[in-house]
């Protein structure tokens, strides 16, 4: 039972996405449909609150000397979580919310599979059986009746 906790951390998680890619495309319309800016900002926000977070636990300046040690790439997920959100924000408007999320849920569960089944990037080896590669196909099937259910019920129930 203790361990339900994380997954309610998780779900929220997901919840705060859909409503961090609301509030950065607001944003964006809000700085006359400028995407860079409002995807900058909502970085430079969550890094300040990051910083306080890191300062008032502690530990900040051990992981900062620290930095030079790692290896380059393992920056990158800084830059792959900029061009998401900035994804995010220049794609909501032009396919919608339910579309975008969609894909880039059906986009986090395919690569995190390739992930766990060959332990990538020192993950925890966790093969892929057939029943989570079934859960897959079913996603994957929910995912094109949400994208294209709409187009398809209107052309051949007219």
């Amino acid at each position: 039972m203790k361990s339900m906790i994380y997954y309610v951390i998780a779900f929220a998680a997901g919840l705060g996405i859909t409503l961090q890619t609301t509030l950065n495309s607001k944003l964006a319309k809000g700085l006359g449909g400028d995407p860079v800016t409002a995807a900058l900002f909502s970085f430079t926000a969550g890094a300040f609150s990051l910083g306080i977070y890191a300062l008032l636990r502690g530990g900040l300046m051990t992981s900062l000397v620290a930095i030079p040690s790692q290896p380059l790439w393992s920056l990158a997920g800084g830059l792959i979580g900029a061009c998401a959100l900035f994804s995010y924000v220049v794609l909501a408007p032009k396919i919608g919310f339910s579309a975008l999320l969609g894909l880039a849920i059906v986009g986090q569960l395919l690569s995190s599979q390739l992930i766990d089944h060959f332990g990538l990037l020192g993950a925890i080896r966790r093969p892929v059986s057939f029943l989570r590669l079934g859960g897959m196909v079913v996603m994957l099937a929910g995912l094109a009746v949400m994208l294209f259910g709409d187009r398809l019920s209107a052309r051949f129930l007219q």
